[in-house]
């Protein structure tokens, strides 16, 4: 299934780096990357594991130090931002993680109003009520809402996972490895959750897998990282077009007709 074109704004940047550096050791990971996000735009960066996407996106939303190189975040200096800045922008930027982070102490509901008991202090318990419910809808999952999280399939687990995000509405989504140890079916799911979740909310994303049929279906844009760099960007077509062996190799490993 083709990603269907969005109304993407490309005269407005929501991220923009150039120059990332990141070493652990003398192993370097990134080594001077440009990349842009546009507004509503869902660009999707592929690699072999151990790459550096993960990491990339980590700096992004803070958790990770940049060597060097300018990281802007709507409008915001990542690698100069203060701490209580950082987390007010932090508010404005979902991460879904791999492994649905979720607290296996908590039922879904409990799960859903700990971002929001946390940054938004003042809201009423109807009001709470009323966002958990909706958030749910829209991963389609409202039936869940009193279930503990061992009892929920890994599909279900990752689209919680997302409505947590989802609940303070940021205006960009980190997905990292999103159909990661799901099966086909289920991938599926989930990459048309992720195009759901940009048509409605109107986020801007950046996709980190190394599948490319979630790379197909969720991407407007897709970069190529390779070697600490993006070698090729675009369409998904025009990505794997050329004749680089290394691209090849990873398109023939997918196994996509």
């Amino acid at each position: 299934m083709e990603k269907q074109p969005q109304s993407i704004d490309y005269n407005e940047k929501v991220i923009s780096i150039h120059g990332l550096t990141k070493s652990f050791g003398d192993y370097h990971v990134l080594r001077g990357i440009d990349l842009d996000l546009f507004r509503k735009e869902n660009l999707v960066v592929l690699g072999r594991s151990g790459t550096g996407k993960s990491v990339l996106i980590k700096i992004i939303s803070g958790l990770l130090k940049a060597d060097s190189g300018t990281v802007n975040v709507l409008g915001n200096e990542v690698t100069t931002i203060t701490p209580q800045d950082l987390q007010q922008l932090r508010t404005r930027i979902g991460f879904s993680f791999q492994n649905s982070a979720l607290y296996d102490s908590m039922t879904v509901r409990k799960n859903l109003e700990f971002p929001l008991v946390r940054n938004q202090r003042s809201l009423k318990r109807k009001e709470i009520n009323e966002m958990v419910e909706r958030v749910l809808e829209a991963v389609g999952l409202s039936q869940t809402i009193n279930q503990m999280p061992a009892e929920l399939s890994g599909g279900q687990r990752k689209r919680i996972g997302i409505a947590r995000t989802l609940i303070l509405r940021p205006e960009i989504m980190l997905y990292d490895e999103p159909t990661a140890g799901l099966d086909p079916i289920t991938s599926m799911e989930i990459n048309n959750l992720i195009n759901r979740v940009q048509e409605r909310f109107n986020t801007s994303s950046i996709i980190i897998t190394h599948d490319l049929t979630c790379a197909k279906t969720t991407g407007d844009r897709v970069a190529m990282l390779l070697d600490g760099q993006f070698q090729r960007q675009g369409t998904f077509d025009e990505v794997f077009e050329g004749e680089d062996v290394r691209v090849k190799q990873f398109y023939d490993y997918n196994f996509i007709n």
